[in-house]
Formats: structure tokens, C-alpha cells, sequence
């Protein structure tokens, strides 16, 4: 499972109203090779599934993963930090052996 802290929660909705995002967009997460520790994270709003993703909802957020970025993920929880060290959404990943200064990348 992918879970969701309340202020990313809270973040997440009020970008995607900012934005205009219909009320059936949703967090889409996912895995890509690249960044200093040689994964990177990605995430976005979406509005379309796709057959092998997996959904999650958490405190009234949904949350979809491609199967494969799933394999890294499982377990993440999904935060939002707007301390001086860094603005912005962070993933919690306890699969991750080491990940880069800016949080953006990881390795397994």
C-alpha cells in the first residue's frame, strides 16, 4: 500500500483545485531510472487508468501506481514538507537503501 500524510493530503487537493483538476483526478506515482542514486521519483495528477495500475486510497485520496514502480513503492508514504530545507512532496521510502541530498532519487 501507498499511504498519504494529511498535509500532502491537504497540499494535494489544493493544488488540483488550483489547477482545476476534475473531481476525479487522482496521485499518480511512479519509478523511472536516472537521478544520482540511479531511480528517480515521479508524480503527478491523472485521470486515466490504465490496466496494470494499482489504486489506493488513503484518507480520501487516491493514489495509482504502475505495477512496476509498485515493486519499489510498496510501503511508501507520501509527505509534504514546506520546512527551509526543501519545499515540496516527499516520498517515505523504507525500500530504499540510500537516496541522493535532494530526496528525488533512491537506490534498492
Amino acid at each position: 500500500m501507498i499511504t498519504v500524510t494529511e498535509k500532502a493530503k491537504s497540499k494535494a487537493l489544493s493544488l488540483m483545485q488550483a489547477e482545476n483538476k476534475p473531481a476525479d483526478a487522482f496521485i499518480r506515482v511512479g519509478v523511472e531510472g536516472g537521478g544520482c542514486s540511479g531511480l528517480t521519483y515521479m508524480l503527478v495528477f491523472d485521470t486515466e487508468l490504465k490496466p496494470e495500475d494499482k489504486v489506493f486510497e488513503d484518507k480520501g485520496i487516491k493514489i495509482v501506481c504502475d505495477r512496476k514502480s509498485f515493486l519499489y513503492l510498496v510501503g511508501t508514504e507520501l509527505d509534504y514538507t514546506d520546512g527551509l530545507n526543501g519545499k515540496g512532496f516527499q516520498f517515505n521510502n523504507p525500500n530504499a537503501s540510500r537516496t541522493c541530498g535532494c530526496g528525488e532519487s533512491f537506490a534498492v
